[in-house]
């Protein structure tokens, strides 16, 4: 029972990584390689702070990305994976914060969901099924 219970988190925990590597890997490209005038169509707050602001945090969720999925999948230092997925949940408490001192309380949601899930990968692959590396 008790490797059943093992295989369902793991496949829970893959999932999550799955989901926060494309969504964080889309916005990192979208916020580091976009020009800013056409990505403040898209995302309205990225024309009111500093250019470089918006690149560092784009350049953040694309390490991010790659940090939650690829030293997991390939066995290589997969350590690395729960600490990209706490770098990833305080990139979002960062937002939500960002966000509230903002008055956006709509904006929320998703910020809220994303932190969740990475927090949720970085204890399950710190604490409950950890990626052994290559032997």
């Amino acid at each position: 029972m008790e490797r059943e219970t093992s295989n369902g988190w793991n496949i829970a925990t893959w999932v999550a990584q799955v989901i926060l590597g494309l969504l964080f890997g889309m916005a990192g490209v979208l916020k580091t390689f976009t020009p800013m005038a056409e990505l403040a169509t898209k995302i309205p707050w990225t024309a009111e702070v500093p250019e470089m602001l918006v690149r560092f945090i784009g350049v953040s969720e694309l390490l991010g990305a790659i940090g939650i999925l690829l030293p997991a999948a390939l066995r290589i230092r997969p350590r690395l994976t729960p600490l990209a997925a706490a770098g990833l949940a305080l990139v979002m408490a960062l937002a939500i914060l960002f966000h509230i001192a903002r008055g956006e309380a709509q904006v929320l949601g998703l910020p809220l969901v994303l932190a969740a899930l990475s927090a949720f990968v970085a204890w399950s692959r710190f604490r409950k099924v950890p990626v052994q590396g290559r032997v």
